[in-house]
C-alpha cells in the first residue's frame, strides 16, 4: 500500500536513522517520546511528535493503543518498529494491519513462523536448511533430563520467545539441567511473559555469522554476511562485514541457505538469519540456522557500507510496494566495515551501566567514518531504557585498513558526563588474537582481561612483585640478562618495539593495559 507519513515507534539512534530515511525518500515523519525524550535528538528531527506518557517503556514505548492513537491523531498511515520495543511482536503488527495502517516489516504470519524458536526450527528443517539438534518445549526437569540425555551434552536451554540472550542458561551435566531451566525459565517469563523453554546442542566454539536479507513481493535476495563473534552474555559488541574468513563456497551456500529461509515463511521487508559455524575457513566448514530477526538490525549498517544499499529506505520502498533494489541485482561486497556499539557502560566496573547528562560530543570525521547516534550534548542518560548511544562505523579497502581507521576514529572519540564501552573497543582492536581474527563467540571468554580489567590489573601487579622478590632470591641481586635484550646503558627490555612482550620475555601486557587504562 502506499503512503506519505510515518510513525515511528522507537525513540534513540534507531529513530534518528528512521527520520532520516524518510526525509530521503519525501515521506513525512511523526516521532513519539517518553516524558524523558522529550528534548531527545529524534524529537527535534522529525516533522511532528506525540508525548506518550511517563518514562517507563511499560507506559509508553510498548502501549500498542497509544502508539495507534498517535498514528491516528496525526495521519500517520505507516508505523516503523525499529529495532527492539515492539519490533518483534506479531500482536503489534496485527494491531497495525488491524488498524488499516503499513507496517514496514514482514507479514504476521512470517512473524509468528519465526518468532516461536520450535517452531521456526521445524519450518526450516522441512525447508531443508541445516538446523541444530533440539527439542520440543519441556515443561519439567524430567522432560529436559530425557531431552538432554537424547540431545547430548552439553546443552543449552533457551527461551522459546527469547532474544538477546535472555532466558538462555548451559547445562554441561544432567546435576545442571534442573538448575539451568529454573533459572531460564524465570528469566524468561520476566522478559517476554512466556516461560516456555526448549534444549538445543551447545557447540563449543563457533563464529556467530548472520546474513541480511531483503523480500518483496516476487523474490528474496541475500546482501552478504556479517561477523558478529564478538559478544558479551549473548550480547553482541562488534560487527563486521564481510566475514574476513570464510571459505567462497561457504559463503554462496551460506547466502543460498538464508534466501530459502526466508522463501519458506513468505518473508517481507528486511531480516536477518543467523548461524552458527564451525570450521569455515575450509570448503567443508558447517553451519548451522539459529534464528531469524525479523526486522532490521542494530548492525545493517556494516552491510551498506560494503553495499551501498540503504536498507532502511529498502524497507519503506518495499512497505509501499515498490521493487527491491529498484528491481537491480544485488551487488557485490566492496571492502570491509566495523561496527563498534558505543554504549553508557562502565568496562572499568563489570560494565554496570552509568548514568548523568552528556556534558560533551565530539564525533570523529573522515575518509570512510560514519556515526549513528541518538544523543548530544546535555542529553540525560538514565536507566530506563538501553544504554546504546551511538554505533561509530568505518569502512576501509581491507579489514587491516577498516581496523586502522577504526582505531583512529575511537581514539578521536569524546562523549563526557558518563562512562562508555569506548575504552573496551579500543582494548579489542589492539590485541592480537583480534587483529589475526582468531575469534569466536569464547572470544571474551578466552580474554577475561578484556572485560575484567582489575582482574588483569592486580595479574601485572602480582607478576611484578613475583619478578622483584625472584631478583631478591638471585645471589648478588641484579637482573639477569640472558635471553633478553641490552641496551649500551645496561638496560633490558623483553618487549616489542609496539609494547607487547615477546614469546621469550615475561607475560604480555594485557590489552586494556597497552590502551591505558591500568
Amino acid at each position: 500500500m502506499g503512503f506519505s507519513s510515518v510513525l515511528i515507534a522507537n525513540r534513540g539512534e534507531i529513530a534518528v536513522r528512521i527520520i532520516r530515511a524518510c526525509r530521503e525518500e519525501g515521506l513525512r515523519s511523526v516521532a513519539v517520546c517518553s516524558e524523558a525524550d522529550k528534548t531527545a535528538p529524534h524529537v527535534l528531527l522529525a516533522d511532528e511528535t506525540v508525548l506518550l506518557g511517563p518514562a517507563q517503556s511499560s507506559e509508553s514505548y510498548l502501549v500498542i493503543e497509544k502508539l495507534l492513537g498517535a498514528a491516528r491523531s496525526t495521519g500517520a498511515e505507516a508505523i516503523h518498529p525499529g529495532y527492539g520495543f515492539l519490533s518483534e511482536s506479531s500482536a503489534f503488527a496485527r494491531a497495525v494491519d488491524d488498524a488499516g495502517l503499513a507496517f514496514v516489516g514482514p507479514p504476521v504470519s512470517a512473524m509468528e513462523a519465526m518468532g516461536d524458536k520450535p517452531t521456526a526450527r521445524a519450518r526450516m528443517h522441512a525447508a531443508g536448511v541445516p538446523v541444530i539438534s533440539g527439542s520440543e518445549p519441556v515443561a519439567s526437569s524430567e522432560e529436559a533430563l530425557a531431552a538432554a540425555g537424547e540431545i547430548g551434552f552439553p546443552v543449552l536451554l533457551k527461551a522459546v520467545a527469547g532474544g538477546g540472550g535472555k532466558g538462555m542458561h548451559l547445562a554441561r551435566g544432567a546435576r545442571e539441567v534442573g538448575p539451568a531451566l529454573k533459572r531460564a525459565r524465570g528469566e524468561a517469563a520476566t522478559a517476554f511473559g512466556d516461560d516456555r523453554v526448549y534444549l538445543e546442542k551447545f557447540l563449543e566454539d563457533p563464529r556467530h555469522i548472520e546474513v541480511q536479507v531483503l523480500s518483496d513481493a516476487s523474490r528474496s535476495v541475500h546482501l552478504w554476511e556479517r561477523e558478529c563473534s564478538v559478544q558479551r552474555r549473548h550480547q553482541k559488541l562488534i560487527e563486521e562485514a564481510p566475514a574476513a574468513t570464510i571459505h567462497p563456497e561457504v559463503r554462496t551456500a551460506m547466502g543460498e541457505v538464508a534466501v530459502r529461509a526466508a522463501e519458506a515463511v513468505g518473508y517481507r521487508g528486511a531480516g536477518t538469519i543467523e548461524f552458527l559455524a564451525e570450521g569455515c575457513e575450509s570448503s567443508s566448514g558447517r553451519f548451522y540456522f539459529l534464528e531469524m530477526n525479523t526486522r532490521i538490525q542494530v548492525e545493517h549498517t556494516v552491510t551498506e557500507m560494503i553495499t551501498g544499499v540503504d536498507l532502511v529506505r529498502e524497507q519503506l520502498r518495499i512497505a509501499r510496494g515498490l521493487p527491491l533494489l529498484g528491481g537491480q541485482e544485488p551487488p557485490r561486497p566492496r571492502g570491509h566495515a566495523v561496527e563498534c556499539r558505543i554504549s553508557a557502560e562502565d568496562p572499568a566496573n563489570g560494565f554496570l551501566p552509568s548514568t548523568g547528562v552528556v556534558t560533551a560530543v565530539e564525533i570523529p570525521t573522515g575518509p570512510g567514518v560514519r556515526w549513528d547516534g541518538g544523543i548530544r550534548r546535555g542529553t540525560e542518560v538514565g536507566l530506563h531504557y538501553d544504554p546504546l548511544l551511538g554505533k561509530l562505523i568505518v569502512h576501509g579497502e581491507d579489514r587491516p585498513a577498516a581496523l586502522a581507521r577504526m582505531l583512529r576514529a575511537l581514539e578521536e572519540l569524546r562523549i563526557e558526563g558518563v562512562a562508555t564501552t569506548a575504552p573496551f573497543h579500543l582494548a579489542v582492536l589492539r590485541e592480537p588474537d583480534f587483529r589475526a581474527n582468531q575469534i569466536s563467540i569464547r572470544y571474551l571468554e578466552m580474554h577475561p582481561d578484556l572485560v575484567d580489567p582489575g582482574r588483569a590489573a592486580l595479574e601485572e601487579a602480582a607478576l611484578a612483585a613475583a619478578g622483584l622478590l625472584e631478583l631478591d632470591r638471585r645471589p648478588g641481586g641484579g637482573v639477569a640478562t640472558r635471553g633478553r635484550r641490552s641496551d649500551p646503558t645496561g638496560s633490558t627490555d623483553s618487549r616489542d618495539p609496539c609494547g607487547a612482550a615477546s614469546s621469550t620475555g615475561s607475560r604480555r601486557l594485557s590489552p586494556w593495559v597497552m590502551a591505558g587504562h591500568q
